[in-house]
């Protein structure tokens, strides 16, 4: 086993693009009783943490994934120290050194640097992909991954060497910790144990599976089909058992139960991945995919997958997390397909997630099958007796050269108007009387807040957010105003409604929950560059398809780079970067701002936002939390919506904060919402009935 580890302290040393310090050096440390060698000689592991200064760095370095969800937490931070890197920066490096490439559609792709011989492989034989957005790469021989740093260490220590290539076996990352290693070890077993013990269809009573097909939906689904795709049923929870096998050599890595749970009248399905769903990349399907097949059709669920194989024949697969994440780490495997259709469901927010996911797939080879009344998800079309090969026939290109006139407009604005609820948003489930003023949170929106120092903006905000996040809105939180650990504490504090400081014992069933959210933060702290900032937002809209991201607060972005410049030009700049960021990635950005000094017995509106004018001409909706209690001791809080360009409705509604959970909620008296005027606000504040 070749360890690049040891080889780092004859390669350039380069901490801010990817090599990490790291005391655990490699697995050859463990078979050594657990003592590795550094330059004072050896320590004990266990022992080794206090002595990390004293060491040089380059004996210290380990290769790492850098914006990889390792271990239990799916809390991911965002590191702003990784260097971004451009496709023609790539492009440049590997003519340089003479490594034969190609252009595909996702990844640039070149031999792998782990089996044969990197300079003389003919073209059928370059395995090893580089994603061109993030400069991460996959040799699908061996499954190694790593970072473009890594990719670049890789080539050094081979030329170095005088090597044809690394080997399979090489480290490229720090390995897991035991913890780690026990937990995979028991999610392997788990899954064994399952996969054991469920039964193929064709083994389990004919009057069973009539009943667990009409349980799920899938009457119409043979059982032959269901062998095809190995899927099988475990009776002791009664569910479907998709699995999931490994690209190189069909070992089982891990599968999903799929069941069903009766709640009144409504049948919900409920998926539980093996491993966790941070570590469940399956393409449900692509095992059974040739090299020659140029098509695919890609599903949001393994149900529907069934349903599309087995009505037209063509290859199909679905992905590991619905509609809500496409992880870059599949696309090497989608590289080999000149037509992608995605069919992903019947309603509007599926048909944003198919116009998403193409542009990572690239728009000229997908084409997105269209919710409508003729054309519902797979498996309903297909009990409905619909034509499946015609609905992928019929299938939309994802762009377009040029829009000429309304036709290619009409099917968008009918689709708008048959499903008006969907168009305005998720709604909050905390906040009923913000559903009735802003109707919804919705994609590509810049929403600007404001409110008095000291008033709660971000205890509000941050339940605001954790609202929508509960129902699946990926979010990414930038705090630069207090540290992570605070937002997170706060945050998870109104996540179980109540104080955990004297309740330690429910900390992790809480935590737990908590962990399965689909938030990330950014690492930022303090005044940072507004490029570093941007640049780690299109960083994480690529990687974990973020749809929400809060920047709390503009005025940390007028840092030193801006010292020249006048501070009010500066924060228009910055707020045209967080617009355009927000309408060219369909992301809802909801900026911070301060509000400019005034008297404190003065009610805050549009005007009182730091800054000209820019921040509430660019903004979809502005948010004001107006705090009486900051001005005369009593009296309470209330959130107050002055600008809604989705359909213009303005008004106020009271807050009431609950110290214990740090929580705001509705107000339960007599005191409602009152909608006011578009005038009205600008004329001195919007009167409170309720004081």
């Amino acid at each position: 086993m070749l360890c690049l580890c040891h080889r780092a302290c004859q390669i350039v040393s380069r901490l801010a693009g990817g090599l990490w310090p790291s005391l655990r050096c490699c697995p050859r440390a463990e078979f050594e009783g657990s003592w590795w060698a550094g330059p004072q000689g050896l320590l004990k592991w266990q022992n080794a943490w206090w002595a990390t200064a004293s060491f040089s760095t380059a004996s210290l370095l380990c290769f790492r994934i850098q914006g990889h969800l390792e271990g239990k937490s799916s809390k991911a931070d965002l590191d702003p120290t990784v260097s971004p890197v451009t496709v023609t920066e790539i492009r440049h490096y590997l003519r340089a050194k003479g490594i034969p490439f190609y252009d595909g559609y996702s990844c640039l792709h070149v031999p792998s640097l782990f089996v044969g011989k990197v300079f003389d492989a003919e073209k059928g034989n370059f395995s090893l992909f580089i994603d061109k957005t993030t400069g991460q790469f996959l040799c699908k021989d061996t499954l190694l991954e790593g970072s473009w740093e890594d990719f670049q260490d890789c080539l050094e220590v081979m030329r170095k060497e005088g090597r044809d290539n690394l080997g399979p076996d090489v480290v490229l990352k720090v390995p897991e910790s035991d913890w780690e290693l026990s937990a995979q070890e028991m999610d392997l077993k788990e899954v064994q144990q399952i996969w054991n013990k469920a039964m193929a269809f064709s083994n389990v009573e004919e009057e069973e599976v009539q009943l667990v097909k009409a349980m799920f939906g899938i009457s119409k689904i043979t059982n032959q089909t269901l062998k095809n795709l190995c899927v099988k049923y475990f009776k002791p929870t009664k569910s479907l058992v998709f699995p999931w096998f490994s690209w190189r050599d069909s070992t089982l890595k891990g599968l999903k139960l799929l069941s069903a749970e009766q709640d009144g009248d409504r049948v919900t399905y409920v998926a539980s991945p093996l491993p966790k769903l941070n570590n469940y990349n399956n393409l449900f399907g692509i095992h059974l995919l040739m090299r020659k097949d140029t098509t695919l059709v890609l599903t949001s669920k393994e149900l529907d997958c069934l349903a599309v194989a087995q009505a037209t024949g063509l290859p199909c697969a679905s992905l590991p997390r619905g509609v809500s994440c496409l992880p870059p780490a599949l696309l090497p495997y989608l590289e080999q397909f000149r037509k992608v259709v995605l069919w992903l469901g019947d309603d509007l927010l599926s048909w944003e997630a198919s116009k998403i996911f193409a542009r990572k797939l690239n728009v000229r080879r997908c084409s997105l099958v269209r919710p409508g009344d003729g054309q519902p998800c797979p498996l309903e079309a297909l009990a409905a007796g619909l034509n499946l090969g015609k609905i992928v026939k019929g299938a939309v290109p994802a762009s377009h050269k040029s829009i000429i006139s309304f036709r290619q407009l009409r099917d968008d604005v009918f689709g708008e108007l048959a499903n008006a609820d969907q168009v305005s948003g998720i709604k909050w489930q905390r906040f009923p009387d913000l559903n009735k003023l802003l109707k919804g949170h919705r994609k590509g929106e810049l929403t600007v807040f404001t409110g008095p120092t000291g008033s709660g903006k971000t205890t509000f905000i941050s339940e605001c957010t954790l609202d929508l996040c509960t129902q699946g809105v990926n979010t990414l939180w930038g705090s630069f105003e207090i540290s992570n650990i605070r937002l997170a504490k706060i945050m998870l504090t109104q996540f179980a409604m109540q104080r955990l400081d004297d309740q330690l014992d429910s900390y992790d069933a809480w935590a737990d929950q908590f962990e399965n959210l689909p938030l990330f933060f950014m690492t930022f702290h303090g005044q940072q560059s507004i490029k570093s900032v941007i640049d780690t937002m299109q960083h994480a809209v690529y990687m974990y398809d973020i749809t929400h991201i809060i920047i709390d607060n503009l005025q940390f972005m007028m840092g030193q780079e801006f010292l020249t410049v006048d501070k009010f030009s500066a924060q228009d700049y910055i707020i045209g970067m967080f617009r355009k960021f927000a309408t060219d990635n369909s992301c809802h950005v909801t900026l911070v701002i301060h509000p400019r000094k005034q008297e404190d017995d003065k009610e805050l509106q549009t005007a009182s936002i730091f800054g000209t004018a820019k921040a509430s001409q660019e903004a979809d909706n502005i948010l004001i939390l107006q705090d009486k209690k900051l001005v005369s001791g009593q009296g309470k809080r209330y959130l107050q919506v002055v600008k809604n360009r989705f359909d213009g409705d303005l008004g106020i509604f009271p807050l009431e904060f609950n110290k214990a959970s740090l929580t705001f909620s509705p107000v339960k008296s007599k005191a409602k919402l009152r909608k006011v005027k578009e005038g009205e606000e600008e004329g001195g504040g919007a009167k409170s009935t309720w004081y």
